[in-house]
């Protein structure tokens, strides 16, 4: 028990089983669950964990995504340097983006809209939804006669999350080349320059712009993540650890240290239970890894799902919904991820 107990993050990755995609999975999940009160009253706040927490549901898995994701990229850059790190990243992400955007503009747009088909194919605001979503990640972007009775008329809602990710991915590869990762000391440093900027923010403007609070909380969740591997054989797996660092979040919600301590709070936690050797030794891993298409896809189903059925209450589009949701992302997996996935595997190789 005591090995458990002081396993380290090097110790829980040379493991024979980790819980990251399991818990991916989850987050994706958790995400769809928190959208289904914004799709019905287009308002974050109406969602109960916003109210008690500061954050809604979703908020607080996309910072687990961030922290996994730091940790997993970081990881991924190292071991195989720069020229695999950039084929991964772009695999793993635009295809299933590009795919979601066309499948939602020529798919479920054109079967939505209330303009007739030839109008909607021929509307500008089709061609800039597209280049938009897949060149800026703009998600406030609409389609001409879609969802626009809805309270949030946003066709891919979602995907402003990939602007950051990319930023962060960016931030590696530049990281990378100068040097950084190999030098832990020195991205520690820059760790806690982006910390220190989010506490000076709380302490300065605590309701400042929502804008500003994501670009420093997401990439400080991410970087955290990082700093995790690189420091990986000093930083310990402790589920009581675990639960001494959420009972000081309830003890610093009144201050403004809350946020900060909750960001870190959560970019441990989930690389905890990722990693720690008392929860991963049975193999979790999912048969098909369906939380990138649950995430994308998520959204514009419970869209269509409120503008088809407005007076159906929250819950009662729900499970039809995410039962929608899983089996498209189950296609998107196999159609499209997952070759993109051995493309990639067969280049790294020949590489």
């Amino acid at each position: 028990m005591r090995a458990l107990r002081n396993a380290t993050v090097a110790e829980g990755l040379a493991g024979p089983h980790n819980n990251f995609g399991l818990l991916r999975l989850v987050l994706a999940l958790a995400v769809v669950v928190s959208h289904a009160f914004s799709v019905a009253t287009g308002r974050v706040e109406d969602e109960p964990w916003a109210q008690t927490t500061g954050f809604t549901l979703g908020e607080h898995a996309v910072n687990g995504f961030f922290a996994i994701s730091g940790f997993l990229v970081t990881m991924s850059y190292d071991r195989r340097g720069w020229r695999d790190y950039l084929v991964s990243r772009t695999l793993r992400i635009a295809p299933g983006l590009v795919a979601a955007t066309l499948v939602v503009a020529l798919g479920l747009g054109a079967a939505m809209t209330r303009l007739d088909l030839g109008a909607y194919l021929a509307d500008p605001q089709l061609r800039r939804f597209i280049t938009g979503t897949l060149t800026t990640f703009k998600s406030a972007s609409a389609l001409p006669g879609v969802f626009d009775r809805n309270p949030l008329p946003f066709p891919m809602g979602t995907v402003w999350t990939l602007k950051y990710e990319t930023i962060c991915y960016l931030g590696v590869l530049v990281g990378g080349l100068l040097g950084l990762l190999a030098r832990p000391r020195l991205a520690l440093a820059a760790g806690c320059l982006l910390l220190t900027a989010v506490v000076l923010r709380e302490v300065v403007d605590p309701d400042g712009p929502k804008g500003v609070e994501t670009a420093l909380r997401l990439p400080l969740i991410f970087l955290a993540g990082g700093l995790i591997y690189l420091f990986r054989e000093r930083v310990p797996l402790s589920l009581p650890g675990l639960a001494l660092g959420l009972a000081a979040l309830v003890l610093l919600a009144p201050t403004p240290l809350y946020k900060t301590a909750l960001y870190l709070v959560t970019a441990w936690g989930v690389l905890v239970l990722a990693l720690h050797p008392a929860l991963t030794r049975w193999r979790s891993e999912p048969p098909s890894d369906l939380s990138y298409g649950v995430y994308l896809y998520g959204w514009p189903i419970q869209q269509a799902s409120h503008a088809l059925f407005p007076a159906a209450g929250v819950m009662t589009l729900f499970w039809p919904g995410l039962l929608a949701t899983l089996v498209i992302a189950w296609l998107s997996w196999h159609l499209v991820e997952k070759p993109a996935l051995g493309f990639k595997r067969r280049l790294v190789a020949a590489r």
